[in-house]
């Protein structure tokens, strides 16, 4: 490490950080290290219970983590995190929440023990203009985030952070948002939204357990086709889209990650969609690939 490269790590550093293990030191300076740039991947999480059965939809997240670089360090935009303002978690150790009821022990009883990375929750915070972005020290990984990234990383040997999604912004605020986080895919930061494109669980059909209303197939079609033709702007703008999308997107909580990772693509970049399928009849499990 050069001088100037560790000068700026220990100016990122509390005054109790100069006590810091050595190892913990080597992980910050690791994920603040220039590396290629890394991938970005959207996963359609639907239910819990894909964190504990290996189904076609778990996978592909396998199989998604098996096909990039193994990262420094993973930024985690989930459906589940919604606060008034952005933050970001920048616990050392954050807890696995089990944010979700009904389901069997089995499933509160899986932990995900993945360290998290102050530091870089710290660069993300200067990372970020559009908006005052907060420290949080109570959050933790919730189901959006640890069902899907245990998959990816079944050791919980990668830092993990999460970043809120602001409920009183608009869409074209998130998309900007997302922007803004380009510098950090080379910093060596696996950067993942989690949501489902096409989610309305008051329109859960239970005898479709394998398929998808007409409508809920017909969103997804709008949507995979705008995804691949690079037509953001109309994504962003969703809610022109016509009454399929609207049953759809009944709220944006699931959608908005998506736009997160939409908007880190560059024109160069293959855009690839695996575990695209409609389920329950409300929901796709559609997820994105880019890079």
């Amino acid at each position: 490490m050069d001088r100037g490269h560790f000068l700026k790590t220990m100016a990122l550093l509390p005054l109790t950080g100069f006590a810091m293990k050595l190892n913990q030191l080597e992980t910050i300076t690791g994920a603040l290290k220039s590396t290629d740039t890394m991938p970005v991947l959207f996963l359609g999480h639907g239910s819990p219970m894909n964190a504990i059965e290996l189904n076609e939809f778990s996978r592909g997240w396998q199989e998604a983590g098996q096909s990039i670089p193994k990262p420094a360090a993973i930024l985690c935009i989930s459906a589940h995190w919604e606060t008034r303002g952005t933050l970001v978690t920048a616990m050392e150790q954050p807890k696995t929440i089990h944010d979700f009821g009904g389901f069997p022990q089995a499933l509160y009883d899986v932990q995900y023990p993945a360290p998290g990375d102050p530091a870089l929750a710290k660069v993300t915070t200067e990372t970020i203009s559009a908006t005052q972005v907060g420290l949080d020290y109570s959050w933790g990984l919730d189901h959006g985030a640890w069902s899907v990234i245990k998959y990816l990383y079944p050791a919980a040997d990668v830092p993990v952070i999460q970043m809120s999604l602001d409920y009183t912004k608009k869409p074209e605020f998130h998309y900007e948002l997302g922007r803004q986080l380009n510098s950090l895919r080379n910093k060596g930061v696996l950067i993942v939204g989690s949501g489902n494109i096409v989610h309305n669980l008051r329109m859960i059909e239970w005898g479709k357990p394998d398929s998808g209303s007409d409508w809920a197939v017909e969103a997804n079609s709008i949507f995979k086709k705008l995804i691949l033709s690079g037509d953001h702007s109309s994504l962003v703008n969703y809610d022109k889209l016509g009454k399929a999308v609207h049953l759809s997107v009944p709220t944006p909580e699931h959608y908005l990650p998506l736009l997160y990772i939409l908007a880190l693509k560059n024109n160069k970049e293959e855009i690839t969609l695996f575990n695209d399928r409609e389920i329950m009849g409300s929901l796709s499990m559609t997820s994105v690939k880019i890079g």
